[in-house]
Order: structure tokens, then sequence, then C-alpha cells
């Protein structure tokens, strides 16, 4: 793999993308100051990185602010086309959400996040309403523990010894040893319930969703607010369709 020190990584490259992810999470039009010092990079690399940008299409320019253009998107979606269940995932969640009147979402794991790829709300609104390509802790959500959960050794093992875990709530887990714990007994159970920990008004129920090798690639949700269900009677209502709806996406492989 390729490292900042060695001569297969290109640096450039590699700053043109740190400036389209600060400019994503900055203000609609940005100048060149205040995007360097997002980027933590020189002004004039940073011009230089924007000229081209706004001469491929994926910026614009008023001659003082720069701001993406809708061509960027070409770059996440590309990432959602490659995922073999993405589009049956989809038409799965819809029925999903259909069937059992709640709020359904699916997920990857990116580091120490998870990044929703599909999302569907029913008309009960949530405290927190995350969207396509919104980014939560995966240790405070039941998408993340099962995502963890998926995680070989050696990978859990980092992640529990580096990864920031922040106390969102004074129910948030982020005792390492008891972090580990939870995981192996999601991963033994095949299920994740979180109640509160993220944010006190909501909670979960999350199963993973396998390749045909087994393999851990996504997991799938329902949110509830919280008060409404207690973890038995979630899973008595919607573990089996989760289950259903779980196994439906990973045909999709075959």
């Amino acid at each position: 793999m390729a490292t900042p020190e060695s001569e297969s990584f290109v640096r450039t490259f590699a700053r043109g993308l740190t400036v389209i992810e600060v400019m994503g999470k900055s203000r609609p039009a940005c100048n060149i100051a205040e995007i360097a010092e997002a980027a933590a990079l020189p002004r004039s690399v940073v011009r230089r990185l924007l000229m081209t940008l706004t001469e491929l299409g994926f910026t614009r320019t008023d001659g003082k602010h720069y701001w993406l253009t809708p061509k960027v998107l070409r770059l996440g979606l590309s990432y959602l086309y490659t995922l073999p269940y993405w589009r049956q995932a989809q038409l799965a969640l819809e029925e999903l959400c259909a069937d059992i009147g709640q709020s359904c979402a699916i997920s990857v794991l990116d580091e120490e996040d998870i990044v929703y790829v599909v999302r569907l709300h029913t008309r009960r609104i949530l405290a927190i309403s995350p969207s396509l390509g919104s980014r939560l802790p995966a240790h405070a959500v039941s998408m993340g523990r099962v995502l963890l959960a998926g995680l070989d050794e050696s990978a859990l093992a980092a992640y529990l010894a580096n990864a920031t875990l922040k106390k969102l709530t004074r129910t948030t887990l982020v005792d390492r040893a008891l972090l580990g714990l939870e995981i192996a007994r999601v991963r033994e159970q095949g299920w994740a319930w979180i109640d509160g920990e993220l944010d006190e008004s909501i909670c979960g129920l999350a199963v993973p969703v396998r390749d045909p090798d087994g393999r851990t690639v996504a997991a799938i949700n329902v949110s509830l607010p919280a008060g409404a269900f207690d973890q038995a009677g979630a899973l008595a209502q919607f573990l089996l369709p989760l289950r259903r709806t779980a196994s439906r996406i990973r045909a999709a492989y075959t």
C-alpha cells in the first residue's frame, strides 16, 4: 500500500482530494484562505488545485469564492454503483419500511464511522435524521456495533486500541474493554440493540448483511423513538423482518 513517504504516492492527487473533502464540510462558498486553513495546505498550493478543479468542472468560482459543483457527486455515486447489492437494497428497504412503519437504513463501515448508503424515513421525525452519505460514530449506534463485530480480530483490536470513543450521552459506552465484550456479544447473537447512546431520544436494532462467503459487508437497522420500545419488544417485532431483508439483499450477489 502506498504511503506518503513512498515513491508510488501521488501527493498532488491526494491534496486535491483533501481540498474536495474540506470544501464538503465547510460553508457552501469559501475563499482560498479558508480552504487552505481547513486543509492545512499552503495557499499557493490550494490556488493551483482549485484552478485545476475548476477547469475539470468539480468547482466553480466568482473570482473570490469557490464552491463544489454537482459533478463531485459522481465520485460518491461511483462507489455506490460498485456495490453489488445497492440497487436491490433500495427496493428491499422500501418494502421493509412500508411493512414495519419505521425509519430504516443500510450503512457500511469507514474507519471509525458508519456511512449511510440507503436511508428511508417515516413520518415520525426523530431528533437525528441522517441521510445518504451521513456519518455517525460506530461505537454509539447499532449498525456500528454490527459492523465492528464483522471485523477480523486484528482489525477489531486496532479499532479498540486507537478509536476515539466520545461520550455523547450519559449512557454511551466508551470503556474499551466493555465495548469489546459488547461487540463479542453482538458477533455471537447476530444483532445489536442500542438505546440512547447516540441521542437519548433514539434507540435502534441492527443486523448484518453478509456476502455469499459469510463476510459482513453492511448493516441494516430500524430506528425507533426511545421509550416506545424496549429491547424485548423491538426484537419480537422487528428482528425477523430485518433478517429477511438482509437475506434478500444477500441474494443480490447470486
